[in-house]
């Protein structure tokens, strides 16, 4: 017996030097370990539902149209959620594990004193059997006097109530031992618990880094594929005004001509006619006359039907990244009919490289509409048109934006306006 509890008392020894060996921060934990793992247990509830909103926010974020810069801001905040996550699932785990080690020296010293108990208890047995039920009856009636009966009775009561004792206490040490293994299977299966969560976290933390990268990743071949779009719109929008600036060009050129022209008719001397009547000027072409003007601002039909995907003026992307446009895009279907907002001429119908099949009418005063990401062509170069009549299909399937035409108006001197400034409200 005198082994067995040296070996329990060894076994406690090293269990306290394994404890004083954590440091101060291990002792003052040990003070109290169920308050912080109460307060970590309450952490690690508000830092899952930060995830969780944060989850929620990701999903939103990912509904909408391309917002990838919001997404790896998300994704970063829920790394560092997810760290303070395992952080708190590694306290707990330390709490826990000092409550086993403790636990288990409390059950060590539990059963070593049960053991000590029921030893005596044993033995107290032993000795009560090998003197036979007629003991105590007889350590009486051998008492010389009164008074030897006296104590002889008061002796064998207190071994009595030491023998009943001793009963109370080896059940007592029993149910404690009990509670005591109860509570380490308990927090065993805790430990088994926050190490499975611990494992859960850490993968999804590795699947949320995986997921930055490849986020990442994306960006930037989005960003490179939008600046190299950014650079050919404004090469293709370079040619386009250089196209405007030479039509508006030629026109000013016809204008001045005519009114030269004009002029000069007017200063000739006229010649007498046969009749002895001085002949009529001869007629000089005058310009024709403007079939669109500021008093249609506001009035003028769509060219088709459908809903603006982009609109005049600058636009920021969802990288970031800045657009102009000097026009508006009208979402439809692929080969809906494209019409003319106004009559006049066209002086453009034919490819136009960026834009592909692209209609340009002139409508006299410098006023030009624009009908640009056209399926096909049904009007030709020099045609005069009326107003409404179909200059070819909604193309534009390989753009980003998807079916689509580019509707643009320009302003005498080639300058592009805001085309929803002259078209008809919707309602």
């Amino acid at each position: 017996m005198t082994t067995h509890r040296h070996r329990i008392r060894l076994a406690l020894g090293a269990i306290l030097l394994a404890g004083a060996a954590a440091g101060p921060w291990v002792a003052r934990a040990q003070q109290d370990p169920s308050r912080e793992l109460s307060e970590s247990q309450r952490r690690l509830q508000q830092i899952r539902q930060e995830r969780q909103r944060l989850r929620g926010e990701l999903e939103g974020i990912r509904s909408r149209v391309g917002d990838v810069s919001a997404e790896i801001r998300n994704i970063q905040r829920q790394q560092q959620v997810s760290s303070q996550l395992l952080s708190e699932l590694n306290t707990q785990l330390s709490v826990t594990t000092r409550q086993i080690d403790s636990t288990t020296a409390e059950m060590i010293w539990t059963e070593a004193e049960l053991q000590d108990k029921k030893t005596l208890l044993n033995q107290r047995l032993r000795d009560i059997y090998k003197r036979g039920p007629m003991s105590s009856a007889q350590v009486l009636l051998s008492a010389h006097s009164f008074g030897e009966l006296i104590n002889r009775y008061k002796y064998l009561h207190l071994v009595a109530r030491r023998d009943r004792q001793l009963v109370t206490e080896v059940a007592e040490l029993a149910r404690e031992l009990q509670v005591r293994e109860r509570e380490l299977r308990r927090s065993l299966a805790d430990v088994q618990y926050l190490q499975n969560e611990r494992a859960q976290e850490s993968a999804m933390l590795s699947d949320m880094r995986q997921t930055r990268g490849q986020t990442l990743s994306s960006l930037q071949s989005s960003a490179r594929s939008a600046n190299a779009r950014l650079t050919a719109l404004a090469r293709d929008e370079r040619r386009l005004t250089g196209l405007m600036a030479d039509l508006e060009r030629r026109r000013r050129d016809a204008d001045r001509r005519r009114e030269a022209e004009r002029r000069a008719a007017a200063a000739a001397p006229r010649t007498p006619s046969a009749a002895g009547a001085p002949s009529a000027p001869r007629p000089v072409e005058r310009a024709a006359a403007s079939t669109m003007t500021t008093a249609d601002l506001g009035a003028l039909d769509w060219p088709v039907g459908g809903r603006v995907v982009y609109n005049y003026g600058r636009a920021t992307q969802a990288n970031g990244t800045t657009i102009r446009y000097n026009g508006i895009g009208i979402g439809a279907a692929a080969g809906s009919p494209v019409r003319a907002v106004e009559g006049g001429t066209v002086e453009m119908a034919a490819p136009f490289e960026g834009y592909g099949p692209t209609v340009v009418v002139s409508h006299g005063g410098g006023y030009y509409s624009l009908y640009l990401y056209l399926k096909d062509i049904q009007v030709r170069q020099g045609q005069q048109i009326a107003k409404g009549a179909v200059v070819g299909a909604v193309g534009g399937e390989g753009t980003p934006e998807g079916a689509h035409v580019e509707f643009q108006i320009r302003a005498p001197g080639g300058g592009a306006v805001d085309p929803l400034t002259w078209l008809r409200r919707r309602g």
